[in-house]
């Protein structure tokens, strides 16, 4: 199999109601638009047949893996763990729901080619290209959290949240073994390690639509997420990624583990560039 140029990592827990028809959507996409592309669903300890339904397609596409949590450990941590494990020259991750739809890829590995070492898409850039808007309280509340963000963590992006983010993997392994946070608020995490890092990061609006079955609540999440922010700041006025940027001096021993994969994949070195490449 020849090496892939684009990892797609899909955070599950328990979404055995629509696993495959995301996995049909996903591959799809990637067949007829010819992409050379690898998947990774990563089970965060689901309690129903999300593992086994992706077992069974991977009988059918050499290029699909399956990346088991060692238990619910959160959204925050599923990424990292399939971003890590990924092989692609460019790594990203998509929502199970798949809001934003598999081919507005293009436009994050357009982003990358371009020279950005991360690119984030954003749901507000471009409003026009909303397919299915949030009920107005969600929208409030979104909104509001991304300000709030925005002004904690001194971060200049109109929508830190949106589940589509794409990274030049050397910049994903950077930054992914600086990631703290587990859960939901890892999102401005990541962001936060990628501009201190000065990473070049570019917003791109991409086309989405609301998906009612989401999980995420604005009252229990929310009050979760800020306390993640105050975690982040408390990280970083302890020096706490300074020191993790500091012990990565040498990567010369650091290897990709390996996933459980369809027949025929290998598991890849990793290999890290320094940053040094100015944030926009």
């Amino acid at each position: 199999m020849p090496h892939p140029y684009l990892s797609i990592v899909i955070p599950a827990f328990n979404e055995s109601a629509r696993i495959e028809e995301t996995l049909a959507r996903v591959m799809e996409c990637v067949n007829t638009r010819g992409w050379n592309a690898e998947v990774l669903v990563v089970d965060d300890g689901s309690s129903d047949d999300t593992a086994e339904i992706v077992q069974r397609w991977m009988r059918r596409y050499s290029r699909l893996n399956l990346v088991k949590n060692p238990g619910n450990r959160g959204k925050g941590y599923s990424v990292r763990n399939g971003l890590l494990q990924a092989a692609g020259d460019v790594v990203m991750f998509t929502d199970a729901d798949l809001s934003a739809p598999m081919e507005e890829a293009e436009r994050l590995m357009d982003a990358i080619e371009q020279g950005a070492d991360v690119a984030i898409g954003s749901r507000w850039m471009d409003r026009t290209r909303q397919t299915i808007h949030q009920p107005m309280y969600r929208r409030f509340f979104g909104r509001c959290f991304n300000r709030l963000t925005r002004t904690v963590m001194g971060l200049p992006f109109k929508d830190t949240q949106c589940g589509f983010k794409a990274f030049r993997r050397p910049a994903a392994q950077v930054i992914f073994r600086l990631q703290r946070i587990e859960r939901w608020g890892f999102d401005p995490e990541i962001l936060f390690i990628a501009r201190k890092l000065r990473y070049r990061i570019f917003e791109v609006p991409v086309t989405w639509g609301h998906d009612e079955r989401s999980r995420i609540s604005y009252l229990k999440d929310g009050v979760k997420m800020l306390e993640e922010l105050a975690l982040i700041r408390w990280n970083s006025l302890f020096g706490r990624y300074d020191e993790g940027i500091a012990a990565m001096k040498d990567t010369s021993g650091m290897v990709t583990p390996q996933v459980q994969q369809g027949p025929g994949a290998t598991p890849v070195p990793i290999s890290i560039r320094k940053a040094g490449q100015p944030s926009r």
